[in-house]
């Protein structure tokens, strides 16, 4: 194996390879720019592992010598599997399973784990220690040409192991092991338990997602004020966690016919099925009674707004992942495709921005009731976009009418 590297970084690739998506032809499809994990989806990145089908994770569970584990390897794992499969099942529509591999014995570091300098903002030396040494201890251990996503859990006991360092460390250049490139590694220094769906939104940058939160410039204040509680990638605390329209269009879970690019500047309207309704999923429709006959509908619908800008609209509700959701209706959110993971490349759009809901359980509350409900109409600020909410289907479909100037 070889362990030799350049630098080590929470950042996009160069000169990274695309591939063509069912997507690109799709007038509103804003176009992939150099941003860290870019909202752009007229092409796949394919430095990253695509959704698409079954993969392979492998679960590889570290203790150091300054430590002796208090919890198991089997333990550890349950706090993740089957939770972080259940998630993707149900975002994906059942398109996407992530089949995790967890090994069942602790394998020793040889240092300390005090030597590490574990942290949130870690160093690229002892950032590229860590993985030097995980590699090299646990080759013989496993065969890593068989797996598509790596996790390296740390014991969460040991003592120089921080739960907030959590995150996917991205390579310049490639680790080498068992014949395959290792482009990076989901390093997991979580607690037992662990924060809820912790390793869902990790595993999300594998698929080249962005985080969606605001970090303040200090560490103090609030982190969730550009999406809120509506999407996993901002919060995985989310009530309703589930990934934006957005995303699962980027990701393929969406086919072409389930995206509406509204072009026309008068009225369209339009049927619009919540996003968590995957085929078979009840929904309460219009009369109040269950319905099993939604999934294969039309999920979202874009604006362009610009080269690299565009409005999203989906309907969010307590349905799948987001069955806690706080209130629902028509979501309306800003996509830039120019703006890199952190810096707000998706924002929410407050529908009531004088009200606030949910303050005991919502990640923040101002956006809990950002949706446009049944009878309500909305126009985005700073533009002529405006959404009418007519009302609701038997079948739980919304009917809704966007006109854009």
């Amino acid at each position: 194996m070889c362990t030799t590297m350049s630098a080590l970084a929470a950042t996009s690739m160069l000169n990274v390879p695309s591939e063509t998506g069912p997507f690109s032809a799709a007038p509103c499809a804003l176009t992939r720019t150099d941003a860290h994990h870019s909202e752009g989806l007229d092409t796949w990145n394919a430095a990253y592992p695509r959704p698409s089908r079954t993969l392979d994770a492998v679960m590889v569970f570290l203790s150091f010598p300054d430590s002796h584990p208090l919890t198991t390897p089997a333990e550890l794992a349950a706090d993740h599997f089957p939770a972080t499969s259940r998630f993707f099942q149900r975002a994906s529509y059942g398109r996407f399973t992530l089949r995790p591999h967890p090994l069942r014995q602790w394998i020793r570091m040889p240092r300390p784990s005090t030597e590490y300098a574990i942290q949130r903002d870690w160093t690229v030396a002892h950032r590229a220690a860590y993985l030097r040494d995980a590699l090299a201890v646990t080759d013989r251990y496993v065969d890593y040409s068989r797996y598509d996503i790596v996790y390296l859990v740390a014991d969460p006991d040991a003592p120089g192991v921080d739960s907030d360092a959590t995150k996917v460390v991205n390579l310049d250049r490639p680790l080498r092991a068992d014949g395959t490139d290792i482009r990076r590694v989901v390093t997991v220094f979580e607690n037992h338990p662990p924060d809820r769906l912790v390793l869902a939104h990790e595993t999300g940058h594998v698929f080249d997602l962005p985080d969606l939160y605001h970090r303040p410039v200090d560490g103090k204040g609030d982190w969730d004020t550009h999406v809120g509680d509506w999407d996993l990638m901002g919060s995985q605390f989310a009530l309703a966690p589930d990934l934006f329209g957005w995303h699962k269009w980027k990701l393929g879970w969406l086919e072409p016919r389930q995206v509406r690019c509204v072009q026309d500047a008068g009225p369209v309207r339009l049927t619009l099925e919540p996003l968590g309704a995957g085929p078979g999923t009840p929904v309460t429709g219009a009369a109040g009674a269950p319905s099993f006959g939604l999934g294969r509908g039309t999920k979202l619908a874009v604006v362009r707004t610009g080269a690299d800008t565009a409005l999203a609209f989906e309907v969010r509700g307590p349905v799948g992942n987001d069955a806690a959701a706080c209130r629902e209706g028509v979501l309306v959110y800003r996509v830039s495709a120019d703006t890199r993971s952190g810096r707000g490349p998706v924002e929410v759009i407050d529908a009531h921005p004088h009200t606030e809901a949910c303050w005991e359980d919502s990640v923040y509350p101002p956006l809990a009731d950002a949706p446009v409900a049944a009878g309500e109409s909305f126009t985005v600020p700073g533009t002529s976009v405006r959404v009418e909410v007519e009302g609701r289907t038997a079948s739980g479909a919304w009917t809704v009418k966007i006109t854009t100037g």
